[in-house]
């Protein structure tokens, strides 16, 4: 039998540690973001709502395609409980839908390290064991203090005597803040988040973060742009059988400048350069293939010593010749593209990557998006993932 898992995310628009915290963006996109797209991908959700009585959150929830319920003023002070959101939630969803959902997930949107399968996870622990709620956590291996009635420093979970090794002490769990489950029966019942049995799940100690002031949010940032990294360069073929490259959008910013004669020029990054002289050294293959006919293409293709055919509208016949002259495997071949010209030759390859600032279309097909922009050192971004990751 199929379950209804609604997973809730709170979000007020107050916010005294960080101001508007829940939309400032992180890696790109919005906080609150980051807990929709984890809560859309988990496998076990059926439908994600969030809870927000500020209109900017909710606008933003509902462009990144999750449903909205309007949180009461009542509810949505600096002293308002998470459950009176969630029995909010619950409540209306019940009075205007007859909706019941068999487990309720609560997210924090302030966590936005949280995975899928933390979700997923931490479901799949409450449904294994029988048990009515659950909460992710993260193994806790430090010694706690507290000051006694005297103000004397007290170990909390140990005794200051003994100081057994890591291996020798039984495990202690953090709670991470970003994922409870509950059976919904039982919350409706109980009106808090830790009725009756309760079971762990254990995830990544990396993955625990909850932002509450500037602090917490730099190193969210710091954290997200190395996953990202790791990810984009485990997409990468290592080494890479070649790398065909668009000029426009790739190795510019995608303007022209034309003086009063009619001569165009174009703004080129002195980065991307050096990013390709370390690919050459690095003995790949590369070549540039732009529909653009203007000689400013062959100008600095040939100032950075690169094989180039401009002028050409229909790339892909021109790519796949190309590879297959040179005996390049194209499933082990990059393509870098920024807009739809491009798209024919990013499916025919192995690995397709986009400039951050690529055509819609582009970001939606590409296995990378660079952190950074065409012209704009994006080329020398793909020259470090693949040469400092490889």
């Amino acid at each position: 039998m199929t379950m209804d898992v609604l997973a809730i995310i709170p979000a007020r628009g107050g916010s005294k540690g960080l101001p508007r915290k829940n939309v400032l963006p992180l890696g790109g996109i919005p906080l609150i973001a980051h807990s929709i797209a984890a809560a859309r991908a988990a496998t076990s959700v059926t439908r994600v709502v969030v809870s927000t009585d500020d209109a900017e959150i909710a606008a933003v929830a509902r462009a990144y395609g999750t449903e909205v319920v309007d949180r009461p003023a009542a509810i949505a002070g600096d002293i308002a409980k998470s459950e009176d959101a969630l029995l909010h939630v619950l409540g209306h969803l019940a009075a205007t839908e007859g909706y019941r959902p068999d487990l309720t997930v609560f997210l924090q949107c302030t966590s936005p390290l949280t995975a899928p399968a933390d979700i997923d996870g931490t479901v799949a622990a409450l449904l294994d064991s029988g048990a009515d709620t659950a909460v992710a956590v993260t193994a806790f291996h430090y010694f706690l203090w507290h000051h006694d009635a005297s103000g004397a420093a007290v170990g909390v979970n140990h005794d200051k005597a003994i100081r057994p090794m890591r291996q020798q002490r039984d495990p202690e769990y953090l709670e991470t803040g970003a994922v409870y489950v509950m059976r919904t029966a039982g919350f409706l019942a109980a009106r808090h988040r830790f009725f009756g049995q309760t079971a762990l799940f254990e995830t990544l100690p990396e993955r625990r973060l909850e932002i509450d002031d500037p602090e917490d949010f730099r190193m969210a940032e710091d954290r997200i742009a190395r996953l990202a990294r790791d990810r984009s360069a485990a997409a990468l073929p290592t080494p890479p059988a070649a790398i065909v490259m668009d000029f426009d959008g790739v190795f510019t910013d995608d303007r022209v400048f034309t003086d009063q004669d009619g001569r165009e020029t174009v703004a080129c990054s002195r980065s991307d350069g050096m990013g390709i002289e370390r690919l050459r050294r690095a003995g790949i293959a590369m070549m540039v293939v732009s529909k653009e006919a203007n000689p400013v293409v062959a100008a600095r293709c040939r100032k950075l010593r690169l094989p180039y055919h401009h002028g050409v509208d229909d790339k892909l016949p021109l790519v796949r010749d190309w590879l297959q002259a040179e005996s390049h495997d194209p499933a082990r071949t990059i393509y870098v593209g920024n807009d739809i010209n491009d798209i024919a030759c990013m499916t025919f390859v192995g690995c397709a990557i986009a400039p951050r600032d690529a055509h819609a279309s582009v970001l939606r097909i590409a296995d990378v998006v660079l952190d950074a922009d065409g012209g704009r050192g994006a080329l020398r971004r793909l020259a470090d993932l693949l040469l400092d990751h490889g």
